[in-house]
């Protein structure tokens, strides 16, 4: 049986022993007591549509042996229907190998996201090892993130260009006339 047991550690971590799936799994051992933990600096973040936001995710071994073959990933999801998320779009760099971890380090990720549709996401580290099969993925609690669909007159910054460009078009074509007059005299 899949024995997973988590540990509060504090609002903003989670700590997870993994344990084989099955008896085949086995070759697998677990890490030693504590296991691995995963914690994010924040668990709220407010945006505006287009704009870069991001968080840091720590890893820490809390075993007795060293970690190997970690890798953390970043997933992105709507908490409300009707948003489409697609991951790629947030975040080109959402897999992170992050080798061995000694009994005791850590490793902070930094992970930079940007904001390309309005609503409420939620977003987590899911971290796994290389022999993960059978065993449960070890997650940081997870950043709620609300993303303001920005309403504005200027969006783009399109405002200067489309009367800019009329205005010096009717400019050039004044010069244009007045200097043809002033050749015909």
């Amino acid at each position: 049986m899949t024995a997973v047991a988590a540990v509060a550690l504090g609002s903003s971590a989670v700590g997870v022993a993994l344990a084989p799936a099955t008896a085949r799994a086995a070759s697998s051992p677990p890490p030693a007591s504590g296991g691995i933990a995963v914690s994010v600096d924040r668990t709220r973040i407010s945006a505006g549509l287009g704009d870069h936001f991001g968080f840091r995710a720590t890893v820490v071994n809390r075993g007795t042996a060293p970690a190997a073959g970690l890798i953390a990933h970043l997933n992105v999801l709507s908490l409300r229907p009707g948003l489409y998320v697609d991951p790629e779009d947030w975040s080109p760099d959402r897999t992170k190998y992050l080798g061995t971890l000694p009994p005791g380090g850590s490793r902070t990720l930094t992970w930079r996201l940007q904001a390309v549709a309005p609503g409420r996401l939620g977003i987590y580290v899911a971290v796994l090892t290389e022999r993960a099969a059978g065993a449960a993925p070890l997650t940081a609690p997870a950043v709620h993130v609300a993303i303001a669909q920005r309403r504005t007159l200027n969006a783009g910054g399109i405002v200067p260009v489309a009367l800019g460009v009329p205005a010096l078009l009717g400019a050039l074509a004044l010069a244009a006339g007045l200097r043809r007059s002033s050749d015909r005299r």
